[in-house]
């Protein structure tokens, strides 16, 4: 069964969860609230992380001291309607000249004496935003951004238009304080509704794209992070692709923040596997951070570092470790000790790969010395000196660095439960490769309840789930293993889609399964899913595909259908037949079992034919159309 291995991605920069353009900045200031014109969005791209602001002119009488203003000391007795004007214009400049968050409660609260419940939609949205900055207490910020929707959606007709801006940023503010709350399924709602109103404004006259696309930009990228928790992968890349075309139409092509974004896109990929997909994005962010920056900076390392998981992934390993030569001489530069040392790590795995067994050892020995000895860098050392002693089958040095880094990850299973579970995912490769089952197997269950208690990591326990299925199925747990493989097929569809290749790897397995509990058509069933899935992703001709083909011919053979068995075996000899040489053994055993197929074939067509004959004291008229119906049987 395919799988990369957790080691590869563990270190990836991952997109920060929070989105990268800000709506909740000091900028931010809330229109008149009795009466809001239309707002002005300002967006300056010189800034990494983008503010808003909100500018209004003439929002109030001029406080000339003339005989025109109601206001100044020489005019006459204000009437109450006046004073209430007044009231609430005061009411609204303290709460626009707050900073503090609770000087803006407590003017907030003022206002909600002397204001009708509809004239409050802006001022609690900018409360909303200034508590999603803070980040103290997200269910606050919940209230204030539904209190303000209820709002605006009461008043919808008056509004118009003009507060389809607010409304948007509102919806954006409930989708990113409810995706903080793991509430995914909500904030999936919010999010695609402010999508929907954004759409509608674009090309309109209301406002101008450099006040629709920021926001329009934070909402695709929150929906990128919201499907990503959700384990729905291969959706989030498209959305995150989406938010990148967004960022090129308001950056210029050449800025750091297209260059971050370009990177973004490629450790998504990553993380789905898909490293050929990811490589241009990866190569456009170093070409526009070497613009930007020079060659010798951070931001070029950082690139090189996810360049190098890349070049692994395709198993082009002479470029790996040359992208990760260059990317640690400029972590070394700049004194980035912490990256370096993971770095150093990647060395070794990478030379590891290369069969380069002694110097990955040499450089792990060197790494270890500036390692605490409770870190996650001391497990992960261990963890690499095992794999390279495991390919010299060297096991009994090989368990003891395992046993060493369990008993620094146990420590860690409370404060850091992704790293462990990734490292305990390698660490059950080792002990896979040592014939460790039963040990692999324990390790693995520990990784799978870790994992059932975070929301946002869904997607893994389908990854884990399937390797455990796999184990048992190895080990002759045969119905044991059947539940853990049928959840990974329905979770891995749902994380990345009908047609990825892990999903046809674990129907496979699921299929051998059946094989074993002698249920031939519900493998064959299993086996043809698994087929059509690796001929879409991998190709009809790629080994796995072929041996899918294989397992279906076996299912039904089993199932005494030799006509459809002998059809797919024939599809195996063609396709060992295009390997050449290199599958020469697999080409001879595929003629073989055909051969075989044909004989039994041949060997049940004269035994039906025997027994469809009358016997001698029989009336002989029926014969001709048992024979028929015989041959048909056959047939199908």
């Amino acid at each position: 069964m395919r799988r990369a291995s957790f080691k590869l991605l563990s270190h990836i920069r991952k997109p920060h969860p929070r989105i990268p353009i800000s709506l909740s900045t000091r900028d931010f200031s809330a229109p008149s609230l009795s009466s809001p014109p239309k707002p002005v969005l300002e967006f300056s791209p010189a800034s990494q992380s983008s503010r808003f602001s909100t500018s209004y002119s003439n929002r109030f009488p001029p406080h000339n001291l003339s005989a025109q203003n109601p206001f100044s000391q020489d005019a006459p007795q204000m009437s109450s309607r006046q004073r209430r004007i007044k009231e609430k214009s005061e009411l609204e400049e303290a709460f626009e000249a707050a900073e503090s968050l609770d000087e803006m409660l407590a003017a907030f609260k003022e206002m909600e004496a002397s204001f009708d419940e509809k004239d409050l939609a802006l001022a609690c949205l900018k409360i909303g935003l200034k508590l999603d900055r803070d980040g103290d207490d997200p269910e606050k910020t919940l209230s204030f951004a539904q209190r303000a929707l209820r709002i605006f959606d009461e008043n919808e007709g008056d509004s118009g238009k003009k507060m389809s801006l607010p409304i948007a940023m509102t919806l954006h503010l409930l989708g990113s304080s409810s995706f903080g709350l793991k509430r995914f399924s909500e904030s999936l709602g919010y999010l695609s509704r402010a999508n929907r109103v954004l759409s509608k404004l674009e090309g309109e006259s209301s406002y101008s794209p450099d006040q629709v696309l920021p926001i329009l930009h934070a909402v695709w990228f929150e929906l990128f992070n919201v499907k990503t928790a959700m384990g729905r992968r291969e959706e989030a890349i498209l959305d995150l692709r989406k938010a990148l075309e967004i960022k090129e139409m308001i950056f210029d092509e050449d800025s750091k923040e297209l260059g971050n974004a370009n990177r973004d896109v490629a450790e998504a990929y990553v993380a789905v596997l898909n490293f050929k997909e990811a490589l241009p994005f990866c190569e456009k962010a170093v070409e526009i951070h070497k613009a930007h920056f020079g060659n010798n900076s951070v931001e070029v390392a950082y690139d090189r570092r996810v360049l190098g998981v890349i070049y692994t992934g395709l198993e082009e390993h002479d470029r790996a470790l040359e992208q990760n030569q260059l990317s640690r001489k400029v972590l070394k530069k700049w004194g980035r000790s912490a990256d370096l040392l993971r770095a150093e790590i990647d060395a070794a795995n990478m030379q590891i790969a290369l069969g380069r067994h002694e110097e990955a050892i040499s450089t792990l020995k060197g790494v270890v010395q500036q390692t605490e000895k409770e870190s996650e860098e001391h497990a992960m050392v261990f963890t690499s000196m095992a794999k390279a002693l495991c390919n010299q089958e060297k096991f009994v040095d090989a368990k003891k660095c395992l046993e060493i880094a369990c008993g620094v990850l146990e420590k860690k299973e409370r404060s850091s439960p992704l790293v462990v579970v990734e490292a305990y995912m390698e660490i059950t490769t080792q002990y896979e490769t040592m014939n460790e089952f039963e040990t692999a197997i324990s390790l693995l269950t520990k990784a799978l309840a870790m994992l059932e208690k975070l929301p946002q990591e869904q997607h893994s326990v389908g990854s884990v789930s399937a390797r455990i299925g796999w184990l048992l199925l190895l080990t002759g747990k045969v119905e044991e293993a059947i539940p853990y493989l049928e959840d990974a097929a329905e979770r891995l569809k749902e994380s990345f889609g009908l047609k990825h290749f892990s999903v046809g790897y674990v129907y496979n397995n699921l299929g051998a399964a059946y094989m074993e509990l002698d249920r031939p058509q519900s493998a064959a069933q299993t086996f043809a899913y698994a087929k059509e899935i690796m001929d879409v992703s991998l190709g009809p001709h790629h080994a796995d595909s072929i041996e899918a083909c294989q397992n279906l011919s076996k299912a039904y053979a089993a199932m005494g259908s030799y006509p459809l068995a002998m059809n797919f075996q024939e599809k195996v000899v063609e396709g060992w037949e295009g390997h050449g040489p290199s599958a020469e053994d697999e080409l001879k055993e595929a003629i073989q079992v055909l051969e075989q197929l044909k004989l039994k074939a041949s060997t049940l067509v004269s035994e039906t034919l025997m027994s469809a004959l009358p016997h001698p004291d029989e009336n002989g008229g029926g014969s001709l159309e048992n024979s028929r119906s015989a041959i048909s049987a056959i047939k199908r």
